[in-house]
């Protein structure tokens, strides 16, 4: 069962205040509240539920105040030790990935209500993480409490136990002993012990009013004093479950963390455990067939974009100024003598910076509201075109100005420059305009300068290389629920906002380029791979790929019917029923019931039941096994299945993920909206998945993989001998391996023998430890300590290599890919032993990882160009090392003789370059 985590955010913000010492960090801020606020969302997702969100409340009035005018009249207002961690707080929420909702009109209570009842619907177990009273109300058999500041869950029988009621009975329970706090009037002098006794002889309000004159004493006087605000106070207590939203509980799957500003907000407030964590985290090296990590932002800005009319705020900005001043001369363009002097301007300049402003962070949803240039430093203009706010002043016509506009974006002798052009190129394509001519843009010329230096959007390019806080989107857009689309934004404020785009783009062209031209591998790296690459993925991203919907909706009854079948076998290996997606009933299951020893604890000290400590357990017991599984078919459900249909374009009717060149530090690409590098492989119902990948009629799809190519890189870098060797004689590699290693014929290699040698050699590259390799392998560590050895004594070279570049490393503090690609590793002199030996590990590693996204980038670059004038093929996704291509028919032997030629001619190796191609009907038959 899929589990969606509910914080009530304001609940944890009081009471982490009023419960911790009033802690500050070097600067003297207060951090208490922060403290625990965010240790508790740490511990949440560390339970890896499968949605979450943290909810607040949101600024402005309620129903409830329309009802009673005196609601909270009590309260008193925020401290001021407190209100300086709320933005802090947010900030952190935000880059941990978590959704946030603030929906106005009601309180954070009745948000949570409404989608607990919208998941329990769904089949989905809820886990509202909060100290509220209230909120016990929703409690039932698929919705819990959990208070994780004193670590405690509340179900049904919790509520009986604490209150003396029943969860149905809540709301008659709060409505006669009422809230101080939220000035609910409820009956005078009557406490919880009077309340649930009322009720426990009246079981409703009603009946006890209906009875009230049977009550005696002064307690019964209060009573029918108090009957006519009763039904008040009941409806003041009352959570709505019935609130409409924009958003669905499967709408809420956690974003991918911002490390970078997490790093930042940790060190700031000296959180040093959560620092610790997150460094650990990061310096864990990459692995084959794992996702390449993708924020999915717009990386022009570190906030919403002016798409969100949803009420999710899924990014936070950063705190900085709060002034909306400009660095420059901004003009906003909104008469033909002023646009024709910009189109006079852009004609003989040297080089445009251009950004557009839309209406949604997807380029292909995106409407155009507006186009900013520069072409001189600390000069830019605003053309604004869809403004529609009432009362806007005339703005030029979109389509002509779009006009105008299209002969110098087209053409290609006159440079340009963007800050993540890719978005703006696909949003002008729309508009039939197909933008030539990128010259360079900011976001790769920082990402190939340094790629761990920051993040490379706009706002902290800006922080850091310009020393410029920019203007924020929520500066000029409000956030959350009252967040408004930039085309209701007023023009002036607009102006000031787009026109600083271009400026700080244009800005940090001229701070980062010089940079890149004083190292000459640097800059092939970016014009020759990176630049051409933009068009490539652009395209990608626009051709998009077809879904079989009807495929998917049976893969989810099947996945459905398997997850049912694994359930009743957890039943049976446990003697009983238990919810399999309970951390704490499947903790007493395993090691309170069947006394499994527990590998791995909770920070709490508890037995930990997550994948890893499941994982190491599961040849000890079956039921771990099956949990395991239990939760893979889950994750397919909820991830795929159930999702890719949802995210079809309507307009095109096809799914369209975004390609990341700015995410991962090794130079791989990234994807999101779907994640196409997470889609399962080493699984039947994982590979059926590409099922639903398809080609239309008349269509083929064609997958091409590269053969080992990061074994091949090695073989390259390293010269040895043994492993050139093996490649050149075209044999099975690992099989060659473990001749060498275990000293016998290829012919008689066991199958324990090629696992072991294929672990090793994968192994290795990843700089796995004997103790690593033993618990893959199920060997003792003396065992794999001597697989290391042999396997290094007939591959010297192998071992010389990785001494030489972990050598490089500590003296360059970087490490290279064969094209010049740079990976900085700043933990090389970490004082932590753990932190410092992943940072060698990924400095073995990455230049093999580096190397393999190289050659395929440029063999991307190869096939768009053979593909270019051509309506037989489209090239269509890139995942890991394969590129999928959709062919027609009758030309498939023609396209796959092309992709042979330039897949394996994307690099000159030692070793020969092999590309395995296959067709089908659909991805999984290609392969």
């Amino acid at each position: 069962m899929a589990k969606l985590v509910l914080i009530d955010g304001s609940s944890y913000l009081y009471r982490a205040f009023h419960a911790l010492p009033p802690l500050t960090n070097a600067h003297g801020e207060p951090t208490g509240a922060l403290f625990g606020v965010v240790n508790m969302l740490r511990s949440t997702l560390k339970s890896r539920p499968d949605y979450l969100a943290f909810v607040a409340d949101a600024p402005g009035g309620t129903f409830r105040d329309a009802l009673y005018d005196q609601y909270k009249a009590n309260r008193p207002p925020m401290p001021d030790d407190l209100r300086t961690q709320v933005q802090p707080m947010l900030a952190i929420v935000g880059a941990l990935g978590f959704p946030i909702l603030c929906v106005p009109g009601v309180e954070a209570d009745d948000v949570i209500g409404t989608l607990a009842m919208q998941a329990q619907a769904l089949g989905i177990e809820v886990l509202i993480s909060t100290g509220d009273k209230d909120l016990a109300q929703l409690v039932s058999p698929q919705i819990t409490l959990i208070n994780t500041m004193s670590n405690t869950i509340m179900d049904s029988a919790g509520v009986l136990e604490k209150f003396g009621v029943r969860p149905d009975q809540i709301i008659d329970f709060l409505a006669l002993t009422g809230d101080t706090v939220d000035n609910v009037p409820g009956v005078p002098k009557c406490g919880p012990k009077t309340a649930a006794k009322w009720l426990g002889e009246y079981a409703t309000l009603d009946g006890v009013i209906t009875n009230a004159d049977k009550i005696g004493g002064k307690i019964g006087e209060s009573l029918r004093a108090a009957l006519p605000q009763l039904p008040l106070s009941r409806e003041l207590v009352t959570i709505k479950t019935d609130v409409p939203l924009e958003f669905a509980p499967t709408d809420l799957a956690q974003r991918e963390a911002d490390t970078a500003q997490l790093r930042e907000l940790y060190t700031r407030y000296d959180f040093k455990a959560a620092l610790k964590e997150l460094d650990a985290n990061s310096a864990a090296p990459e692995r084959p067939e794992t996702s390449d990590s993708s924020s999915g932002s717009d990386f022009r800005r570190d906030a919403l974009s002016s798409a969100s009319s949803k009420s999710i705020a899924t990014e936070v900005a950063p705190t900085g100024s709060s002034s909306l001043a400009a660095p420059g001369s901004y003009e906003l363009v909104t008469t033909q003598p002023q646009l024709d002097a910009w189109l006079e301007k852009l004609r003989g300049a040297e080089l445009i910076a251009f950004d557009t402003e839309t209406t949604s962070i997807d380029a292909m949803r995106a409407e155009i509201v507006g186009v900013s240039l520069s072409v001189e430093l600390g000069h830019a203009c605003y053309i604004p075109l869809g403004h529609d706010y009432p009362g806007v002043p005339q703005q030029l016509d979109r389509d002509s100005v779009l006009a105008a506009l299209k002969p110098v974006f087209e053409d290609a002798t006159k440079p340009k420059l963007g800050q993540h052009a890719k978005y703006d190129i696909n949003v002008l394509s729309h508009y039939g305009i197909a933008v030539q001519g990128l010259k360079h843009d900011s976001m790769l010329e920082s990402y190939i300068w340094n790629a761990t230096a920051t993040r490379h959007d706009m706002d902290s390019l800006a922080r850091l290389y310009l020393g410029y806080e920019t203007i924020k989107y929520e500066q000029v857009a409000g956030k959350g629920a009252r967040q408004i689309s930039f085309s209701q934004v007023d023009l002036d404020t607009a102006c000031r906002y787009a026109a600083e785009d271009a400026d700080i783009t244009l800005r940090l062209h001229h701070a980062l380029w010089p940079k890149l031209e004083g190292v000459p591998t640097l800059r092939r790296v970016y014009e020759e791979i990176e630049i051409p690459l933009v068009p490539v993925l652009a395209a990608m991203e626009r051709r998009g790929v077809l879904i079989d919907g009807d495929e998917l909706r049976r893969q989810s009854q099947q996945l459905g019917k398997r997850m049912l079948e694994l359930q009743q076998q957890s039943y049976g290996l446990a003697g009983h029923e238990f919810n399999l997606d309970s951390p704490k009933q499947l903790q007493a299951v395993l090691f309170d019931e069947l006394g499994l020893q527990a590998k791995l604890k909770t920070p709490t000290g508890q037995p930990s039941t997550n994948e890893e400590a499941l994982e190491a357990i599961a040849d000890t017991h079956e039921l771990p096994r099956l949990i395991l599984d239990y939760r893979g078919l889950a994750k397919l459900r909820s991830t795929y299945t159930d999702k890719l249909s949802g995210i079809v374009n309507p307009r095109t009717g096809r799914v369209h993920t975004s390609y990341h060149q700015g995410a991962v530090a090794t130079g791989r690409i990234s994807s999101s909206d779907p994640n196409l590098q997470n889609i399962p492989v080493r699984t039947e119902e994982g590979r059926r998945i590409r099922q639903a990948f398809i080609a239309p009629p008349g269509w083929k799809v064609m997958a091409a993989d590269y053969s080992q190519i990061e074994l091949r890189i090695m073989a390259h870098l390293s010269g040895d001998e043994g492993l050139l060797r093996a490649f050149h004689e075209g044999g099975d590699v690992h099989r060659a391996t473990a001749a060498e290693v275990f000293g016998v014929a290829p012919a008689e290699i066991s199958t324990n023998q090629r696992r072991a040698a294929k672990a090793i050699n994968f192994g290795l590259m990843y700089g796995m430890s004997a103790f690593g390799l033993a618990r893959q392998l199920g060997v003792d560590r003396g065992e794999a300590s001597d697989y290391m050895a042999r396997y290094f004594s007939r591959y010297p070279g192998v071992r010389a290599y990785m001494d030489a570049t972990r050598e490089q490393a500590h003296r360059e503090g970087y490490v290279e890919t064969l094209f010049g690609r740079r990976l900085y590793l700043e933990n090389l002199t970490s004082r932590n032993q753990g932190l410092r030996q992943g940072a060698e590990r990924a400095a073995v590693n990455a230049p093999m990882q580096g190397s393999a996204a190289d050659i395929i980038k440029r063999a991307m670059i190869a096939m768009a160009t053979w593909i270019t004038d051509r309506d037989d093929v489209h090239m269509l996704m890139q995942v890991h090392d394969e590129l999928v291509f959709e062919v027609r028919a009758d030309a498939v032997d023609t396209v796959r003789a092309a992709v042979i030629e330039r897949m394996s001619g994307a690099a000159e190796l030692a070793v020969p370059l092999l590309v395995d191609v296959g067709v089908g009907t659909n991805w999984d038959e290609a392969h």
